[in-house]
Order: structure tokens, then sequence, then C-alpha cells
């Protein structure tokens, strides 16, 4: 079987594409269920010649899905019977198992819709709607138990986790949120090269001591400079409108002095009674140093389940080229997956960590410092945090 470059499938696959956009035209009447070439899908298509070789490679078989394959079938198990089609008198329907290889080879690898188009012997809107389709059943599927809301128990469970590991006390998870660029899509797939435009999709997730996501909330589409702030987001109204079943003020440990208990955060977000940034880095003084150095790193746990995110689901890589509509099931089911692999594959679960000023560029940018007004209140929480943090009792953490 003759190979080719990356390059050379992708101009291959367009061509092929454009070929049969122009067939479309020329014979309005006469369309074609399938392309001579993707006849061939059963015995020269990817997942009929490479599949069978990964499952004897477990090793390959998790670069190449980003999962084991125990976690596959798990995964495929959970999800079956929601992608599967009725074979018709003109064509044989995708199997499940296939579609959902199709998914998950593309958020792996973030590779185009063209070149997944050929290697398993599909037509680019065959690609595009399997993703779509199968994104949407992840999401419809596996939200209620991937990323179920905290129970006030589960809360104070999250908070123990965090002042054991991360020595911080009263802490219900770490915030961050990105901005990812889209690239505009029209509901015609013929026009995926056409289309410059971008758009930037805010991203917030909520994550505990063990990376896991807590909550995500994917924000709004529009201008790249209008990525979308936490104020405007489901998450920061559920925290305000006190829905999210949150513990009341506790005392910090050994200590008789009830505070409430916080999200820990970076200078993009407000100071709020409920969550706690940095001290600004002019005119620090010891006391506030050492109250950053334990809210940093906490707080770092958030940065690491990002860079893990990236590093996993490789689409994050590029600007992801889907309607806008569309890209928040991407990006949930992505959240979600990272969720499952971790509880399910978590001893080859390992992926390299970034210092904040080492996350590589154009991946998940990070919003922008807010330059905020502290109101009293939250101010004085903070302020007895960092009493606690340098006292006898919060130094021996």
């Amino acid at each position: 079987m003759a190979t080719f470059t990356d390059q050379e499938l992708m101009i291959i696959a367009i061509a092929l594409d454009e070929e049969h956009e122009a067939e479309i035209k020329v014979n309005r009447g006469k369309r074609k269920w399938v392309c001579d070439a993707w006849k061939k899908r059963d015995i020269e298509g990817e997942f009929a010649t490479l599949f069978k070789e990964l499952v004897d490679d477990e090793t390959k078989f998790f670069q190449y899905f980003r999962m084991s394959e125990g976690t596959f079938n798990l995964l495929l198990k959970k999800v079956e019977m929601h992608l599967k089609k009725q074979d018709t008198h003109l064509r044989k329907a995708i199997i499940p198992k296939e579609r959902l290889a199709v998914c998950l080879r593309y958020l792996a690898t973030g590779d185009t819709f063209q070149t997944i188009s050929l290697s398993y012997r599909m037509g680019i809107s065959t690609v595009y709607s399997i993703v779509m389709e199968t994104c949407k059943v992840i999401c419809e599927n596996l939200m209620s138990t991937m990323l179920p809301r905290p129970t006030e128990n589960v809360w104070k469970s999250i908070a123990n986790d965090f002042y054991e590991m991360w020595n911080f006390p009263n802490c219900l998870g770490a915030l961050d949120g990105k901005l990812i660029t889209i690239q505009s899509l029209s509901n015609s797939v013929s026009s995926i090269s056409n289309k410059k435009k971008t758009y930037s999709v805010a991203l917030f997730g909520l994550v505990d001591a063990h990376h896991n996501f807590i909550a995500v909330d994917v924000g709004a589409y529009g201008q790249k400079s209008d990525g979308g702030t936490f104020a405007s987001s489901n998450l920061f109204k559920a925290i305000e409108q006190n829905t999210l079943s949150i513990p009341r003020n506790a005392p910090l440990p050994n200590t008789s002095t009830e505070v409430p208990f916080v999200f820990v955060a970076d200078e993009a977000f407000p100071l709020k009674t409920y969550l706690m940034r940095p001290y600004p880095q002019q005119s620090l003084d010891n006391s506030k140093r050492i109250y950053n150095y334990h809210l940093c790193q906490a707080r770092k746990v958030v940065d690491d389940a990002f860079g893990i995110l990236s590093q996993k689901f490789q689409i994050y890589n590029r600007k992801i080229r889907v309607a806008p509509h569309n890209v928040d099931y991407i990006i949930l089911t992505t959240c979600i997956l990272h969720n499952f692999i971790k509880k399910y594959d978590e001893n080859s679960y390992n992926y390299e960590v970034y210092e904040d000023d080492e996350f590589p560029v154009g991946i998940l940018e990070k919003l922008p410092i807010l330059t905020d007004y502290v109101r009293m209140n939250a101010y004085n929480v903070r302020e007895k945090y960092k009493d606690y943090l340098n006292s006898a009792i919060g130094s021996e953490l």
C-alpha cells in the first residue's frame, strides 16, 4: 500500500473534496452517495487497517487514542447505543466503535477534517458530523457522572484535600479561565477553507486538589477582544446565587476564627468573600508574600490541569475550526474525558506540568489581569487568611 506524508494527505483530501463539490454543482440531480475512494473504507480505511494492530500494542493504543484499550471499551459501552445507526439499502452504517475512534482521533491530534477524511476513507462532511454527534452523546451521557454537582459533604471533602495536600485551609477549588481561539465556519462544510474570521471562547475551570474538573463553564463566543469574563459566566451566577450547596462559614483549622469557604484564583479574577486572589505585587510586605505563596501553591493545580488537558487533547494546539454553536460540545467533551481517563487510567496519566510563566504560547491563552475595586468585606476575609497563614498554627502547614 502506498504511503504519503501528512502534507500529501491533506492535499489529496482537499482535492477530493473540491472534486466532489464540483460534481454536486454540475450534477445536482445526480449526486453520488459515496466517492470511489470511500468505497474502500472497510478494506483500506485507518480503522480497518490500523485498529487491529493497536489492540495488540497497549502503548501505541494509548498514544493513538490517549487512553488504554480497556478505558476505550468502557467508554464505548456507555455511548454505543446512542451512536448506533441503521443500515440503508444505499449504504452500510458506520459502526459505533469506528465513530468513537474518529472522534477521539480528532480530539487527540487536532488534525483537520480533511486529513481524517482521507485516512479513514470518509467524506469530510461525514467526519464533521461524526465528531459533533459523538461529542454531544458523550456530554449528554457522561456529564452527570464525570462532572456531578457537588453536595455539601463533597465540598467539605475537597476542602480537606486542599488542606492536606496543598496547605490551604477551607479551599473548595482552584479556579482559572483560558481563551480558546476558534475559526468561524458557515453551515456549509465546503466553506471550511474560505472563512478566516476568528473568535475566542472563554473556558472557566474549577479544579479539585487531584486535578479533576469539578465544574466547567464555556463562555459565549465573540470577537477575540471580547473573550468573555467570569462575571458573565453561569458558574459565577451559580456561586453568587448560592445554588451550589456550598458549606456555611467554618473556623480555620485549630482556631475559633470563622471564615467563608473560598475558591483560589489569580489576578484575572475579582476579590470576593468566596474568591481569594493574590495581593498586588507592588508594595508587598513579608506577611503578604507568605499569603501569596500559599495561595499560588493551591492555585497551581488548575494550571496543571489545563496543561494536562492541552497535552492530551492537542486540538488546543491550533485554532478549532468548527461552527461556533458546536464548539461548546467539543470543549466540554475534552473536560469530561479528562476526568474519565484520570479515573480509569490513573497510573498512565503522567504529563509534563508547566510553571506559570512557561505555559506554551498559543495554547489556552491566559485571561488578562483584572484591575478590581476591592470591597471591604472581601478584603477583610483575605486579611484573616493572611493572618492565619502567618500565625504559629498556620506556619506549621
